[in-house]
């Protein structure tokens, strides 16, 4: 008689622990993923400065931006798979047109060798480094939230107290842009 009763105040202590060590995890993600979209409007403004005529590029970047921003990164989205698929979509955007935005500073001097450019940059890649190792650290929380949930006895507890298993953020294919984008200050950049 007292055996359920322990198994499931044991399962319930080790979800609650793996619950909070998820949450912490996603909050750090959501933290490096708020972090690099505030960055961005100052990278953009700097290069807006050096490289008028790259208006696509430009634009790109203030589209995701506008993305990103369309979905808080809240908590909540952790726990909505769709929501979280929207999430990552627009995270992965602004990743790709961030990517072409310092490939665009490679080719221009000028915006290359601007001191508060540069610092931005550093900023930048600082913040999308702690984003991997944070990422990292929420898709290892939810691995062993939701083994724990899987496992006895902690599917019992799971089951009487109603914690389901979490979303992950998935594998995310971080590249460069395919194509390398050509520089021309006689004329606006043509996509292909």
């Amino acid at each position: 008689m007292l055996a359920p009763f322990i198994l499931g105040a044991y399962g319930y202590y080790t979800l609650r622990s793996a619950d909070e060590a998820v949450k912490a995890a996603g909050a750090e993600v959501l933290k490096q993923y708020q972090r690099r979209a505030d960055l961005a409007p100052n990278l953009v403004n700097i290069a807006r400065v050096h490289a008028a005529r790259e208006k696509e590029v430009l634009a790109r970047v203030t589209e995701a931006r506008a993305k990103v921003g369309a979905i808080p990164a809240k908590p909540e989205v952790l726990n909505d798979e769709q929501v979280l698929a929207r999430f990552l979509a627009a995270q992965g955007e602004m990743r790709s047109t961030l990517a072409r935005l310092l490939l665009l500073a490679e080719r221009y001097p000028p915006l290359k060798a601007d001191a508060t450019f540069r610092e931005f940059r550093a900023q930048l890649e600082g913040t999308e480094n702690r984003g991997v190792s944070a990422r990292l650290r929420y898709a290892k929380a939810v691995h062993e939230y939701n083994a724990t949930v899987s496992r006895f006895p902690g599917n019992f507890a799971a089951m009487l107290f109603g914690f389901k298993a979490k979303p992950s953020l998935g594998i995310e294919t971080e590249q460069a842009p395919a194509k390398p984008l050509a520089a021309k200050f006689g004329a606006p950049a043509r996509s292909e």
